[in-house]
């Protein structure tokens, strides 16, 4: 088992570790939630005085053009596309993840509807996050023409799921309980070949996992901003249409930033070229200018070198706790195999609410989902490879002692 000091030796080697500077991480806490809410960039303070007191107080409305409010959107989609895999302009970070699931499986089925009208079937998995089976579940009660959604309970129950009658797949890339990552080219192919359009939510792989939606020939993605991106709570969400699907269909929300002439005010709705048409309505300009400081530090690294610690980091944390905590009864339901991980470990605890909830007391956050599973975020950008080893001594000295087993680590909290 690696010691601390070995643990101190890989931190001293670490060429991403001067990175950790730039982000505001409060003394006595070892933060692994940040595949949850990402950490804040230092940068982002002043960068929020500079919106609020200069381009807003300031410049008021005519920070729209002086301040470039207008095309902000364009602009940091710009920045994040290389993360991704997409191209110059072909991303918005706009609106939520959400909302954007909508437009992309509003437009898919759509574009189905032209090409293939009886598929009426949207394959996912059972343990997709919610919010993602909650806008198909309502889009298809919505467009009352005979939708379902096909649910499945592993990855390995996926392929023959997708048949003849699939018109979309919607996976998350990282599964956001079990950290297990799908093969995107593969089960893209796979979707392809069976006749259906395979949709991508990379909540839990932006910036934690290399990506490449064109090599995969994905359709449509979708993900958030305030995990590993380190946006902020709430951040705008990007989306990505393949550019051979983006104008065969017109996404549903029609607001007025996706017009082809916006300040042309006219009565009826032109869909803008490319992906503007899936904007909707005017920017949350504050919170979404928070955007770019977290996009600013990506650009300083590269995501091999970011995988490459990602790998390291969640090895060492299992190898650690299946050692130190080895009399305990703890399963880990992420996969070993780096070909099938993200950048999150869940093990499953009978108490594993309250354990989680006495690691927090202890300055080791990580969160709670259900059931049973304890989940902890490594962040290259800003984990150190000795926070891995004292979390873990500290979740065994818990377990040990029964820390948990206390009134106030049970007591159930609106967010877990």
């Amino acid at each position: 088992m690696p010691t601390q000091t070995h643990c101190q030796m890989l931190d001293a080697q670490d060429p991403l570790a001067p990175l950790r500077h730039q982000f505001a991480l409060p003394e006595g806490v070892i933060y692994l939630d940040g595949n949850s809410l990402g950490a804040r960039p230092v940068a982002a303070l002043e960068r929020a005085q500079t919106v609020i007191a200069q381009e807003w107080g300031n410049g008021l409305i005519r920070s729209w053009n002086s301040a470039g409010w207008a095309d902000l959107s364009h602009r940091l989609g710009n920045r994040l596309a290389p993360l991704i895999g997409a191209g110059e302009d072909e991303v918005v970070i706009t609106d939520t993840t959400s909302i954007n699931l909508f437009k992309v499986l509003s437009a898919a089925l759509s574009v189905q509807r032209q090409r293939q009208p009886k598929r009426k079937i949207i394959v996912s998995e059972s343990s997709n996050f919610p919010t993602d089976l909650y806008i198909a579940e309502g889009l298809a009660e919505l467009l009352q023409q005979g939708y379902s959604l096909r649910l499945v309970n592993s990855p390995d129950e996926l392929p023959q799921a997708i048949d003849q009658d699939t018109a979309v797949v919607m996976i998350t890339h990282v599964n956001y309980k079990t950290g297990y990552m799908h093969d995107m080219q593969a089960l893209t192919a796979l979707s392809h070949e069976c006749g259906a359009l395979a949709i991508w939510d990379l909540a839990h792989s932006a910036g934690a996992v290399p990506i490449d939606l064109h090599q995969a020939g994905a359709d449509y993605a979708i993900g958030c901003t305030y995990k590993y991106l380190n946006g902020g709570p709430g951040s705008q969400a990007f989306v990505w249409v393949n550019p051979s699907l983006v104008e065969a269909a017109r996404q549903p929300l029609s607001g007025w930033f996706g017009h082809s002439r916006q300040f042309a005010m006219e009565p009826q709705y032109a869909p803008g070229k490319g992906i503007t048409r899936y904007l909707c309505g005017t920017q949350p300009i504050t919170s979404l200018a928070m955007v770019e400081c977290g996009l600013d530090i990506f650009a300083q690294t590269d995501m091999a070198s970011l995988r490459t610690k990602s790998l390291a980091l969640t090895d060492l944390f299992i190898e650690q706790v299946e050692a130190r905590c080895a009399a305990h009864e703890l399963t880990l339901i992420t996969p070993r195999d780096h070909a099938k991980r993200g950048s999150h470990v869940s093990f499953e605890h009978p108490q594993g609410y309250a354990i989680v909830q006495a690691l927090i007391a202890r300055g080791v956050i990580g969160d709670y989902r259900e059931p049973k599973i304890m989940r902890f975020g490594f962040t290259p950008l800003y984990t150190s490879f000795t926070e891995v080893w004292e979390a873990v001594e500290i979740l065994g000295e818990i377990l040990d002692q029964k820390t948990w087993d206390q009134p106030q680590f049970k007591v159930r909290h609106s967010v877990t």
